[in-house]
């Protein structure tokens, strides 16, 4: 654990790292060692392992909302993030970062996430990376260059990002059973109640030379185009109420500025 020498949050680490990849778990460890953050390893959950059906896999809303053939690959995925959030609420740390094993970092990483923690009033769910280009309503100056910023379209990746407890109860409650994959998941706060920031510029980037499992798999879980007709309607759902629900964030967080300015 790692005390925030700004803002004196406890931030937890946890690294996602399936057994059998030591490249990538001993590069990660030189990454953290170097950004000064001490870390806990979360064995990662191999989808190929587990006997179908188990109750924290809803096949049927897969099917329905994600439009695909059940996906081990992204199931275990989905799991291993859940594991992290219940190992943090064992915890009595006050934060979690929460890593996938292909991230690198920016030399102020840490000096990133202190700022970012000093203004808890604006997020339960801080994302540090992101595989989509989406632009960033900055809603609040962090110093050196970086922001937080509020994204109105769906950004997917979750190779790093910081929860609160709050959101880490939302992990192991509201997001189980599976029903998506886990960065579509993830992208949903909003429908519950919580807050969720990007760090703009991205303190943080998700690049790997391997293929995952998951990217190895997905063409063949997909179903037919007959998936479109439940997929499309809900997916356009998602996109209306993220506006909707994030645009009236966005105004009341500038609000906020202008009153202040």
């Amino acid at each position: 654990m790692v005390v925030l020498p700004e803002s004196r949050q406890r931030l937890a680490v946890y690294l996602i790292n399936m057994d059998g990849a030591d490249e990538r778990r001993i590069a990660m460890q030189r990454k953290l060692d170097q950004a000064g953050l001490a870390f806990q390893r979360i064995r990662g959950i191999d989808g190929r392992n587990l006997k179908f059906p188990i109750p924290e896999f809803c096949e049927r809303s897969y099917r329905l909302l994600h439009g695909r053939r059940t996906s081990p690959a992204e199931i275990g995925c989905y799991l291993s993030h859940i594991e992290c959030a219940k190992e943090f609420l064992r915890s009595n740390a006050d934060l979690a970062l929460i890593l996938e094993d292909d991230v690198s970092f920016d030399g102020d990483f840490l000096e990133c996430l202190d700022r970012a923690a000093q203004h808890r009033d604006q997020w339960n769910l801080l994302r540090l990376t992101t595989v989509n280009k989406g632009r960033k309503f900055r809603v609040r100056n962090l110093g050196n260059g970086h922001f937080l910023a509020i994204a109105l379209t769906r950004e997917k990746g979750a190779g790093a990002y910081v929860i609160d407890r709050t959101a880490g109860r939302w992990f192991i409650s509201d997001m189980m059973p599976m029903r998506l994959a886990f960065d579509i998941a993830f992208d949903l706060e909003y429908l519950h109640g919580l807050r969720a920031c990007f760090v703009d510029p991205l303190p943080a980037t998700q690049r790997s030379d391997h293929m995952t499992q998951i990217q190895s798999t997905i063409r063949a879980c997909k179903l037919p185009r007959w998936r479109y007709l439940t997929v499309l309607p809900y997916r356009a759902w998602l996109e209306i109420t993220r506006v909707i629900c994030r645009g009236r964030r966005l105004t009341a967080a500038r609000s906020l500025l202008s009153e202040r300015a």
